[in-house]
């Protein structure tokens, strides 16, 4: 399926699901679209890999008259209800849905059965980087706790603050916290140096007064 969100398949996994398969079969069958002279999956990857594993020549399968844009929509959410999908790949999956298939974030949250600000906020977690992604994932930080980073827009700023989250093994109140204490030093700093700025160009204007005085 080239609409596929997942993208991971651990060995392990399939290698558990194969046996499972040699001993009881495809307990529930796949589902496909028909494309002219072919099927395309929709649902089901895990279990078709695994029957291949398992050395099965054919897999029982359901087939749907489904639109391209159809098919990718369920395959999206047959993932998101299964919890297949960690959130990012979850934001990426809807972003690429979004993009392939020309729909708005209002069409995509209908379909999907979400709200379109429950949306935006998914497709917002894409704005921290790769490197960020894999550490929020590698030291088990919730999507909480990546919404909370994202209030910081400046990268470096982001990054050591997710490191100090990651080393204190903050939870989801206390990273809130931790964020909002930043945000507020550094809108005061900013505050102070607008006021030294501002009181220069007073003193500067004053001098310039004078000196233009016959």
């Amino acid at each position: 399926n080239p609409a596929q969100p997942r993208l991971d398949f651990p060995q392990d996994e399939l290698l558990q699901l194969a046996e499972s398969i040699r001993q009881n079969g495809v307990l529930q069958p796949i589902l496909v679209r028909r494309d002219r002279d072919r099927y395309i999956l929709v649902a089901g990857e895990r279990r078709w890999r695994a029957s291949r594993m398992a050395g099965l020549k054919t897999i029982p399968a359901i087939v749907q008259e489904l639109s391209p844009q159809d098919g990718a929509v369920l395959a999206l959410i047959e993932n998101m209800q299964r919890s297949d999908l960690n959130f990012f790949e979850e934001a990426a999956a809807i972003y690429a849905l979004m993009q392939d298939r020309a729909m708005t974030q209002e069409e995509t949250a209908r379909r999907l059965g979400m709200s379109q600000p429950s949306l935006a906020n998914k497709i917002r977690l894409l704005r921290l980087s790769g490197e960020e992604q894999r550490m929020v994932l590698e030291n088990h930080l919730t999507e909480r706790h990546a919404r909370a980073l994202l209030r910081m827009e400046d990268p470096e700023k982001r990054m050591a603050a997710l490191k100090t989250v990651i080393e204190r093994k903050m939870n989801v109140a206390q990273t809130d916290t931790y964020i909002k204490s930043l945000l507020e030093q550094e809108g005061q700093a900013k505050g102070r140096r607008g006021h030294s700025l501002r009181k220069m160009f007073a003193c500067s204007s004053t001098r310039s007064t004078m000196l233009s005085k016959p």
